[in-house]
């Protein structure tokens, strides 16, 4: 029973579709935080990949390459922001 209800709700959010796009920022306007985020991360390709390929397509499902390159993207850079912050900490403790 519990899984008719789960393929029913996923065959209607499919069938609704995304209406996801890249926004463009007007003069004026401050960029959102999670774009600012995205863009210092050094993956805004593969997240406007990412959101250029749900308005194409309409379906998560079919974006899943997309959505791994930026999931390792992002994995990638929190490690090196990671041992970046490590080494800080080991350098802070040694002046100490």
């Amino acid at each position: 029973m519990r899984d008719s209800f789960f393929r029913k709700r996923l065959s209607k959010m499919s069938a609704q579709g995304h209406t996801w796009a890249r926004q463009v920022k007007k003069e004026g306007e401050e960029e959102d935080p999670l774009d600012q985020l995205i863009t210092r991360s050094g993956c805004a390709a593969s997240h406007y990949a990412v959101q250029e390929c749900m308005a194409q397509h309409q379906d998560w499902r079919q974006c899943q390459p997309q959505v791994q390159a930026f999931r390792n993207c992002m994995s990638e850079q929190q490690a090196r922001r990671r041992e970046e912050l490590q080494r800080r900490k080991e350098q802070g403790s040694v002046h100490s």
